[in-house]
């Protein structure tokens, strides 16, 4: 048995293209707790382009091995390690920072971050899940303590949190109401929101308020979100946001409406895992896979979800992008184009 394995590793910050290099590494051992896996397949997510572009180098030493969303099988278990077995198909998140991950063959990871991959998804489809499911649930149930009857408004529905987060409300059997461009609306609807709004020809405040205001904001989009958000919330109505803020923004508003504000890095975790196969098994939870690419093709599958465009006339497919780490011999999945 090979005792190496082939990487795409992070050897300098900047463009995709001159970023990424093909490396063998030894191949990881697991320790004591600690289980290896065979990676199946990963995805490209905003904290991979983040990361790239160098906006975490005081976190990152180059060089590094990023990716965080796996799924894939155990091949090994380290002492103590008696969760899981050889064989046990399993996804999870890598914990950024804290070590090599995912774009990768194998990778070490603690057993209690681990949870058993929902047998009804492929392992392209399950890599594409994590991140925006866990995102989605953390802040939905976690921090917003969404409860049934409630209304929320899921900014940037058609995105990948968005896409996740609108079926996560609906399985909580909370009215959905969400902004995404208008030829987007059939694809938000068919997740099970009720309610889209275009953002682009008009502005989504008094469309909202129309309706009764909202209980819950979700920023996925960041902007003046943070600031205009109290004008849609009800009394003590919360705002969770996953966006970057660059500059500070005024919140006095949020005072006059009792709104509590969270600021949310999801984090990982095997309980977050379950409740969302839990949510895939019962039909209510499903990924969104607009590409797949090989491994071989990490720094294209960047460039892909960065600038929207790879080669001349394609669009930026919506959904997520998959790196298929061993094979590409996946079931087919359609592909949807968005500007």
């Amino acid at each position: 048995m090979s005792t190496s394995m082939r990487v795409m590793e992070l050897v300098r910050f900047g463009d995709a293209d001159t970023a990424f290099a093909a490396r063998d590494l030894p191949k990881p051992t697991p320790g004591p707790g600690q289980v290896l896996v065979r990676v199946e397949a990963t995805s490209v997510n905003p904290l991979d382009l983040q990361t790239r572009r160098g906006d975490y180098r005081d976190q990152v030493a180059l060089p590094a091995v990023i990716g965080n969303d796996v799924s894939g099988v155990v091949v090994e278990t380290g002492p103590g390690a008696d969760d899981f077995q050889s064989g046990d198909e399993v996804w999870y998140l890598a914990p950024a920072f804290a070590g090599p991950g995912a774009y990768a063959e194998f990778h070490v990871v603690d057993q209690a971050l681990v949870a058993r991959k929902p047998a009804r998804l492929s392992h392209v489809e399950a890599a594409g899940l994590g991140v925006v499911g866990v995102t989605a649930w953390e802040a939905l149930v976690e921090r917003a303590a969404v409860r049934a009857g409630e209304r929320v408004l899921v900014h940037g529905g058609a995105g990948g949190v968005g896409s996740a987060a609108i079926q996560v409300a609906g399985a909580l059997g909370v009215e959905v109401v969400t902004t995404a461009r208008s030829k987007d609306h059939e694809f938000v609807t068919g997740l099970g929101a009720d309610h889209a709004i275009d953002f682009s020809t008009g502005d989504y405040v008094p469309q909202v308020r129309a309706l009764g205001g909202v209980d819950v904001v979700l920023d996925t989009v960041g902007g003046d979100t943070l600031t205009r958000s109290p004008e849609v919330l009800t009394d003590r109505g919360r705002v969770v946001s996953i966006v970057d803020i660059p500059e500070p923004q005024n919140l006095l508003a949020a005072w006059g409406v009792n709104a509590t504000y969270h600021f949310l890095f999801a984090s990982p975790g095997r309980a977050k895992f379950e409740a969302l196969g839990r949510l895939v098994d019962q039909g209510k939870l499903r990924p969104v896979i607009g590409a797949v690419l090989p491994l071989a093709d990490v720094a294209q599958a960047h460039t892909l979800l960065e600038a929207g465009s790879v080669g001349e006339g394609r669009r930026r497919p919506r959904g997520k992008i998959a790196i298929a780490v061993q094979s590409l011999d996946e079931p087919p999945h359609r592909t949807t184009s968005s500007s």
